[in-house]
Order: C-alpha cells, then sequence, then structure tokens
C-alpha cells in the first residue's frame, strides 16, 4: 500500500513539474522582415489557439513567452499570414511575403471567392485600406478614380451620389445602373449609399460578361460586390474612427459687379432697339429711370442714383450686393464609427455603430445617417455553420429647394443659381428694412433672403437589409463526400420612404401661395438563394462545381398627395386633411416583381496552369411578356498562367504572368413592372367622369435586352511585386434593345417599348500597382486606374437610319451633342458675308454682333435640316485616377489626382438677354468688337437665336481630390496613452484643378462653385 502511495505522489509530481514548466515555457525572440530584408514594424505575433500575443517594435523585434511545441502566427496587413512551430531553438526570424499588389489575393466572385491568380474574368477590387484612405460620405464617392473601367459623377448634395457607369453606357432607354450585391445578396432596389464606408471591407467590380453572367439578367451593366467586415480569429478590439470636414464654396464664375451689369444692360438695350436706347457709353439718367424701373424698386433705384450724384455718371459709386452671401455657409461634416471585432475558431463576430451629420454649404441642406451593422459567424460543429448580417440605416435629407411645387415664373436649378439670378445693384432689404420679395421690380425675380425658412424638402429613409446563412459539409461524413457542401442564402430588404416639402407664399418658387406634399414609400423585398458546391482535386486537376436556384420577390407601395393654399403654415405637409385643405393632387400605387433562376458554374484548373470557367444561367423576369419571360445567359473564360511554364522558371524577374479570354450574354429587362399591361388611369370629363388609356402603349411582345461581350487580359506582377497590375480589352454589343420609340397618335397612345436596335463598345482597362522607391525608412508607392471607352449605336427602330427627334444617330454614341456649329461673332469686317445671308429674308437675320452659326451646305440660309451637326459626346472617353503614396518612418504623405477626357462639355452659352445678372464676360459692344461672346440684346427670352454656338466646350480636366497627410504613433507611444493603435491625419479635399479648358466651371461637378475644405480625422484601436 505504501509502495502504491509512493508511486502515485511521484506521479503527481512529475505531472505538475512538466505542467508547471509546460506553463512557464521559453521565450522565444527573433527579427520579422520583408523579402528584401527590411524589418516590419507592427506585426502581430499570436500564439496559435489562444488570444496571447505581441506586436514587433520599430525594428521588427519580437519577444514573447511561449510554451514548447506551441505554434506562432505572424500576420500583417499586405503580407501573407505565415505560421512557425516552437521547437528546441529560441529564437525564430521570420521573412513575411507580400501580398498587397499581387495576383494572390482574394476577391469575391458571383457565389463565391477565388485568388487574383485564379480568376479567368474581368475584376477589379478596391479594399477597405483604399476606402478608408479618404474620409467619404459613402461607398461610391470611395470607389471615385479607384477601378479601370468604371465611370462615377460627382455629386455635392448632401446625401445624394453620383451616376456610375461600368465600361459605358449600352441601353437607350432601359437602365444602365449597375448591380449591386452585399454580401451574397443582390440588391432588387437602391443603391449602397445607405452603407458605412467603415464597415465596408471590399468592394469588387465584376466587368465583363464572363464574369457577371453569373448573374444572368441583371448583369448586363456590370455587377458591383460590396463585402461588410466579419469578425476575425484573435483577440477582440475596439476600434473609433472619427473625422471632421469643413468646406466652403469656391465659386469659379465671378458675376458682374454693380458698375458692369448697369453698363451691359444699357448695352442690352441699345441693341434691342438703337433709335430709343443710346449706347451704352452714352447714358443718361432719364432713359436709365426706364431701363432700371426706377418706381418698381425705389430701393435699387436710389442704389443707382447714387452713380448720378455728380451729374456725371460714376459707376463705382453704386454698392453691390452678393446675394449668394444669403444662402451659403460653412459646411461642416462630423462623422464617427465605434467597431468591435474578433472571434476564435467556432464564433466570430463585427459589429458597429455609425453617425454622419452633413451641413451642407448650401442653407437648407444637410444630412444625417445613423448606421447600425452586426455580423456573426457561427460553426458549433465541423459539418455545420452559419451566419448572420444585419445592416439598418436612418437618414434625414434635407434637400434643399427643389423644383416641386413650382408656381412661380422664375427658373432655377436650386437655391444657389436662384441667387446668382438676383440683380448686383438691387438690395435685400427697403429704408425700413422690410424684405422686398422682387429685386429690382422684376416678378420673374424674386429674393432669396431666408429662402431656407420658406422653402423644404425633406426625406427620411429607414432601411434594414439583412443577410442570413447556413451552410452543411458533407465531406465531414464521408471521405466520399468530401468537397461537397450545400448553403443556403435568405437576404431581406425593407424601405421605408416618406418625402414631404412644403413652399411657403414667400418662396422665390412660388407666386403668392403656399403648397405642400406627401409622397410615402414602402418597399419590400427578398432574395432566397440554394446552392450546392463541389470541389475536387484530382492530381493535377482541380474541378469546381456551383449550382443555385434563386428567386427574388420585390414589392413596392406608395402614395402620394398636394394641396396648394395652406392656411396655418406650421401644419406644412402634416395636415393635408379635407377640413384644413383641397387637395389638388393624389394617388395611391403597388408594383410587384419577381425574378426566378437557375444557373450552373464550372470551374477546371490543370497543373496550376490552365484555367477554364464556363456557366449558364436561366431567368425569368415577370415584367416582360408570356412566353418572353425566360431567356438563357451561357459564359466562358480561359486562362494561361505562364509564370508556371517551364520556359518563364530561370526568368527571376517575373513572379506572375497570365492570359485571359472570355465570353459571356448578359440580360437586362429594366423596364417598367406593367410595360406590356398598361395600366387605366381615371380622368374627371366635364360631364362625369370616365377611364382612358394612358400614354404609353403595351408591348405583349417584350422580351430581354441581350449584351454579348469579349473580355481579353493580362495580370501581371514583377521584380518582387514592385510592379504588378492588368491590362484589359474589351468589345460588346447589345442588341434587341428596349427602346421607347414614339408611335402615331392617331393609335390613340404616344409611345411604347419594342425590343429593336442595337449598339456596341470597345474598351481598354489598366490597372497599376508600382512602388518606386522602397528602402529602410522611405517608400514611394503608385496606384494608377486609367481606361478609354467608346460607344455608338449600330442601328434604331428604323434599322440603320438616325433618329434625329430623339438625338440618336448611328455610329454616334447616346449622349451626343447636335446643333448648329460655331463659327464666331459677326464683325463689321463681314458685312459683305452677312448681307448675303441678309438677303434672303425680309428682316435681317444677323447684325454686327450676333454669334454666327456655320452654313453647312453654302446655301445663305441658317435651317436646322441642312445645317446643324454633331458637335461632339458629352461621354468621356479617358477616364483616370492616381493615387501617389510616399511613407517616411511613421509619416504618411498622399494625393490623389482625378480625371475625365476627351468628351465635349456643353455650358450652354451666355444668353445675353440683360434681364436676369450676368457671368462676367468678354462681350461685344462697338468698342469691343474682338469679343469671345454676342452683344447682349434685352429680351425676356433669348435675344440672339444662336446664342449657344459659342458654348460648346471641351469637358476635358485633371483635378487633384484629395491630399492627405497622416501620423501613425509607435506602439510604444500609443501603449503610453492606453491604446493599442493611433493614426492622426489631415486632408484636403478638392484644392484644385491641374488642367480645364473651361475655367469658370468645375467640369467635375459640371457647375460653377464646388466645395473645398479640410478634414481632420483619429482612427484609434483599443
Amino acid at each position: 500500500m505504501k509502495n502504491k502511495l509512493k508511486i502515485l505522489m511521484s506521479t503527481i509530481i512529475c505531472v505538475l513539474l512538466y505542467t508547471s514548466g509546460y506553463a512557464q515555457g521559453k521565450t522565444i525572440t527573433g527579427v520579422i522582415s520583408d523579402a528584401s530584408k527590411f524589418p516590419i514594424p507592427g506585426v502581430n505575433v499570436l500564439i496559435k489557439g489562444t488570444q496571447k500575443g505581441v506586436s514587433t517594435d520599430l525594428d521588427g523585434k519580437y519577444s514573447i513567452a511561449v510554451p514548447e511545441g506551441a505554434t506562432l502566427v505572424f500576420s500583417y496587413i499586405g503580407f501573407k499570414e505565415k505560421e512557425q512551430k516552437v521547437g528546441a531553438s529560441s529564437s525564430y526570424n521570420i521573412t513575411l511575403e507580400s501580398e498587397s499588389a499581387t495576383l494572390d489575393e482574394v476577391v469575391v466572385v458571383g457565389y463565391g471567392v477565388k485568388k487574383k491568380k485564379d480568376l479567368t474574368g474581368s475584376i477589379v477590387s478596391v479594399g477597405a485600406e483604399e476606402i478608408a484612405s479618404r474620409p467619404v460620405q459613402n461607398a461610391v464617392q470611395a470607389m471615385q478614380g479607384k477601378a479601370a473601367g468604371v465611370d462615377i459623377s460627382s455629386n455635392e448634395r448632401p446625401g445624394t451620389v453620383g451616376n456610375i457607369n461600368i465600361r459605358g453606357v449600352r441601353s437607350i432607354s432601359a437602365s444602365n445602373s449597375p448591380l449591386y450585391v452585399v454580401d451574397g445578396i443582390p440588391l432588387n432596389s437602391g443603391g449602397i449609399d445607405f452603407l458605412n464606408p467603415s464597415d465596408i471591407e471590399s468592394i469588387d467590380v465584376l466587368k465583363d460578361a464572363s464574369a457577371t453572367a453569373i448573374y444572368g439578367s441583371r448583369g448586363a451593366n456590370g455587377v458591383i460586390i460590396v463585402t461588410t467586415k466579419k469578425g476575425k480569429n484573435g483577440k477582440f478590439t475596439l476600434n473609433y474612427d472619427t473625422a471632421v470636414t469643413t468646406e466652403t464654396i469656391h465659386e469659379n464664375a465671378r458675376m458682374m459687379n454693380s458698375s458692369e451689369y448697369i453698363d451691359f444692360r444699357r448695352w442690352g438695350r441699345h441693341y434691342s432697339n438703337p433709335t430709343a436706347f443710346p449706347k451704352g457709353d452714352a447714358p443718361n439718367i432719364a432713359n436709365d429711370k426706364l431701363i432700371f424701373l426706377e418706381s418698381a424698386d425705389p430701393a435699387a433705384w436710389a442704389n443707382i442714383q447714387k452713380g448720378w450724384a455728380t451729374g456725371t455718371w460714376d459707376g463705382s459709386k453704386v454698392s453691390t450686393t452678393d446675394w449668394t452671401k444669403f444662402v451659403t455657409r460653412t459646411g461642416i461634416t462630423q462623422q464617427h464609427t465605434i467597431s468591435v471585432s474578433g472571434g476564435a475558431d467556432k464564433l466570430k463576430g463585427y459589429g458597429s455603430f455609425g453617425y454622419m451629420d452633413n451641413t451642407g454649404t448650401l442653407k437648407g441642406q444637410s444630412y444625417k445617417r445613423y448606421t447600425g451593422i452586426a455580423n456573426v459567424d457561427v460553426t458549433p460543429t465541423k459539418w455545420f455553420s452559419m451566419g448572420a448580417s444585419l445592416n439598418t440605416s436612418y437618414g434625414l435629407n434635407e434637400y434643399g429647394q427643389s423644383n416641386v411645387g413650382r408656381s412661380a415664373v422664375a427658373s432655377s436649378g436650386g437655391i444657389y443659381q436662384t441667387a446668382r439670378a438676383n440683380l448686383p445693384y438691387t438690395l435685400p432689404y427697403d429704408s425700413n428694412g422690410v424684405r422686398i420679395d422682387n429685386p429690382g421690380g422684376d416678378s420673374t425675380i424674386r429674393t432669396v433672403v431666408d429662402e431656407d425658412k420658406y422653402s423644404q424638402d425633406q426625406r427620411v429613409t429607414l432601411r434594414a437589409f439583412g443577410s442570413f446563412y447556413a451552410q452543411l459539409d458533407f465531406g465531414t461524413f464521408s471521405p466520399v463526400l468530401d468537397g461537397l457542401k450545400y448553403r443556403v442564402n435568405f437576404g431581406p430588404d425593407i424601405t421605408s420612404y416618406r418625402n414631404g416639402v412644403f413652399l411657403d407664399g414667400k418662396s422665390s418658387i412660388r407666386s403668392g401661395t403656399s403648397f405642400a406634399a406627401l409622397a410615402k414609400n414602402q418597399t419590400i423585398s427578398y432574395t432566397l438563394d440554394h446552392l450546392l458546391f463541389y470541389n475536387k482535386t484530382l492530381g493535377n486537376h482541380n474541378f469546381g462545381l456551383t449550382l443555385l436556384q434563386s428567386q427574388t420577390e420585390y414589392s413596392n407601395e406608395e402614395s402620394a398627395m398636394s394641396a396648394n393654399d395652406i392656411k396655418n403654415v406650421k401644419n406644412k405637409w402634416n395636415a393635408l386633411t379635407p377640413s384644413n385643405v383641397v387637395l389638388n393632387s393624389y394617388s395611391s400605387n403597388i408594383t410587384e416583381t419577381g425574378l426566378l433562376s437557375y444557373m450552373g458554374r464550372v470551374n477546371y484548373g490543370y497543373a496550376d496552369k490552365y484555367l477554364l470557367t464556363a456557366s449558364g444561367r436561366y431567368d425569368a423576369a415577370s415584367q416582360l411578356a408570356p412566353g418572353n419571360k425566360w431567356a438563357f445567359f451561357p459564359s466562358t473564360s480561359v486562362a494561361w498562367r505562364l509564370d508556371k511554364e517551364e520556359f518563364l522558371q530561370n526568368v527571376s524577374w517575373i513572379d506572375q504572368l497570365k492570359l485571359r479570354a472570355g465570353f459571356g450574354i448578359t440580360g437586362n429587362a429594366a423596364v417598367g413592372a406593367y410595360a406590356t399591361q398598361p395600366p387605366l388611369a381615371g380622368i374627371v370629363y366635364p360631364t362625369g367622369s370616365g377611364l382612358v388609356n394612358n400614354a404609353t402603349l403595351g408591348n405583349t411582345a417584350l422580351s430581354w435586352e441581350k449584351t454579348a461581350q469579349y473580355n481579353y487580359g493580362i495580370d501581371f506582377s514583377m521584380f518582387n511585386s514592385r510592379i504588378s497590375g492588368a491590362l484589359e480589352y474589351y468589345t460588346s454589343k447589345t442588341t434587341d434593345l428596349l427602346l421607347l420609340r414614339s408611335i402615331p397618335t392617331a393609335t390613340g397612345f404616344f409611345s411604347t417599348f419594342e425590343n429593336v436596335g442595337a449598339t456596341e463598345g470597345e474598351g481598354v482597362e489598366l490597372t497599376l500597382n508600382t512602388v518606386n522607391v522602397k528602402t529602410k525608412d522611405f517608400e514611394w508607392s503608385s496606384s494608377l486606374s486609367a481606361s478609354w471607352q467608346q460607344n455608338r449605336i449600330v442601328e434604331l427602330q428604323n434599322g440603320k437610319f438616325d433618329d434625329i427627334n430623339n438625338n440618336l444617330f448611328i455610329g454616334q454614341s447616346q449622349n451626343v451633342i447636335y446643333g448648329f456649329a460655331s463659327n464666331g461673332i459677326w464683325k463689321p469686317e463681314d458685312a459683305a458675308e452677312m448681307a448675303k445671308f441678309n438677303a434672303f429674308s425680309a428682316t435681317p437675320v444677323f447684325s454686327f454682333g450676333n454669334a454666327r452659326p456655320v452654313d453647312q451646305n453654302g446655301d445663305y440660309k441658317i435651317d436646322a435640316n441642312n445645317d446643324r451637326v454633331i458637335i461632339g459626346s458629352a461621354d468621356p472617353k479617358f477616364i483616370t485616377g492616381l493615387t501617389n503614396t510616399f511613407n517616411y518612418k511613421n509619416i504618411e504623405l498622399s494625393f490623389f489626382v482625378y480625371g475625365r477626357m476627351g468628351h465635349t462639355y456643353n455650358t450652354g452659352g451666355e444668353n445675353e438677354g440683360a434681364k436676369g445678372s450676368q457671368r462676367a464676360i468678354d462681350y461685344y459692344t462697338d468698342n469691343n468688337t474682338n469679343a469671345e461672346y454676342q452683344k447682349p440684346i434685352f429680351s425676356a427670352g433669348t435675344g440672339d437665336s444662336y446664342f449657344n454656338t459659342l458654348g460648346y466646350r471641351s469637358g476635358s480636366f485633371l483635378k487633384i481630390r484629395n491630399i492627405s497627410l497622416g501620423y501613425n504613433f509607435s506602439e510604444e507611444l500609443a501603449e503610453q496613452i492606453g491604446v493599442s493603435k493611433m493614426r492622426f491625419y489631415i486632408q484636403a479635399a478638392n484644392p484644385g484643378m491641374i488642367f480645364s479648358k473651361v475655367k469658370w466651371t468645375d467640369l467635375d461637378t459640371q457647375t460653377t462653385a464646388s466645395n473645398r475644405g479640410f478634414t481632420l480625422g483619429l482612427n484609434v484601436q483599443f
């Protein structure tokens, strides 16, 4: 018994000693460096299976206590994760292989993920680091200039986004918007502006048909796949990101001051009636009383009289009112995001809350957005996993002045344009401090003072989007089933929208009576996918099979009402009841659509050198005609990895080299839900009520618009990833266009949708990433995204014949500018030539100072049928974005340049009616005959019939979009503050143009004024 007890005690002591030794372990040290042997600071060194770890110091050194037999995991952004088994040695120097800007990055494709090296289609990615490189309000802004072949216009109004076209435009009447996919679920309505950019892990853009055909009927215009952040293995971290931006309006087009404008109107009056009004340089006070409506606005006339104080005109004595100061302010945007992330093998999670408050630079415009996201992935057993992602957003958009409810004669493109239209010599208030409603005494010109108090367009959106999945891995049950998985995806999407509009009778766009309107909209949709995956490797052969059955349902209910003469203005749109108002319009509507799909895809690879992807999708869209609802969309693509071939094995400077080619057909059914069966609309006759057809005739044979596209590409990485990128060339042709064409009104209708016509396009795209300089403490890298694209119409409803009435021309792009070309201005030296034109008319057609259009056929007559030509295309041929980044130790400096080139911009010319205000220009007078613009002619409409011929300009521009200076706190300093990581940055937004042919307009926003500002930001990790 004693012997047994001794043996037991000895065993326990040995176990305890062993356990104590294991727990204590030993200290492992080493240096972590990259392929160039430069140390990497901040590398995470984690004991596998635990949350214990350290980070390397500025010299790449680490020291960590580990038990023997443990495994260390080394990870750092931009490098491949590496594991090291701890053995007898106490020192391990690790070399991490770079994966940034290489073809080894993982990208999201339709219903799955792939490494770039295995891609056969055209896909470009924008990662979280690029998205975070400059604070933006939405994900669309983050992509601008970052993805080759993706054209994104700018929109600076709070709460709005620009238009996106991928590889140009194809359709004429149907939508050209891309399909958005968020966390594997295609969106059935709306865009991705409801997402907080800080919650986005990556944006992958599928461009060619071999990649987009996997989405069949909705992939014709490209696919944008957004993946939100998920939890990852490792300790839980708390992150706080904040940025504050201040902006002011930068005006490129100076308006005339009072003195300049008074001279301008005098000349305008003279040229409208030379016998009644003297020349602009020979004024008299009697004529000025008529010209400037002395009695209509005494305050304005009193200001003008200052110029006549000495009896001789002195325009410098007249004060100038800058009307824009009444509608502008300093815009301030706050963005705050708190997020938490982490997990273990069986449970991973990510959650965040975001808040953005964007006060616009124009009074009355603002946008507040609250976002919340929760992502959870659970793997309770080896054979089952499931996950849920719920993304919610609440947006309150004060849109500012809009055209809803407009009744005033004055026209406007918004509150800022209304302010610029006010006359400079007029005053906002009379001598008693009372607001002057019509400055200058002209009923068509309304004041903008306090306009933000009298005009409101409020839009409230609540959106809840979910992505849920469950997956079974049959391979865990039996080796025979290895590689076989089943997955079900469910994505509900609910949107509630309310739009309230109120215009006081004092608003500049009303004529004395108030107006209110209320519109409500609710959208409910869902997507249910059943997926079967099978992947197998047999020797050098890799097989992959994906099968899909998908069902989508969409329902939208909307109602609207409006009324004039709101008695209690405090009610705004909230009391549109019979006891308060008489409704002047009301409506309700419901729209329901559905999509049913079957898809199969095969991936094959041999020896990691020869790759093949083939897919077929069968879709049925409810909005198309019976018998034409179903269509099949095939695609195939191949790739050849030359770097794996024997003849390149000794070429050390080539890291990866791959050739790609693909073909696919995609469809477009983006027309109204009931385009085949037009509804009846009720109207009231003088003797009663009845029903009549709407203006569009239904087409019971309406079918799919289809796009066939070929794509050829080369992916490359050289000199240890110092140079990498992709070069693409594509051609596409779209047939059976869903074209809204005019029909004879004798049918009782005005138009109908038909499958007629064709368009085609081609383009070249380049993505290039370079590390130009790299030393121990300094690195300069560049990222270039550039594309050339061209689209043209091949056929229309009558074959290869132009449709001039709708501005559609064979062989030209869909957005051409068609009109009279400019031959400058008629000058006195052109008298003989001008007389020939005037000889054909009883009254003179032209006089000196008029705009001079080109007589294309030389018959000395200017007529629309023979003398209009295609001036150019509004679609840019070249789009480019270039980011240069300089890193010196912990300091980072970068600047982003963006440009669109090779297109024509129609500035509209200068009306010079001398009735409203006028941009400061070089205009024709008897004393200035070599002017850029025509002479002014006072008119309520258009003084010179051909003034717009002088407005066509090159739309090419290159601008600095962003300059950023950041500082990354060292680990030691961050720890002293009490955080794990910290980054501070300051950025300048839109600091200026590098190149532009139109100096008075920001060709990016296509407005005379654009926002400029600075951002202060902070990123903290706990």
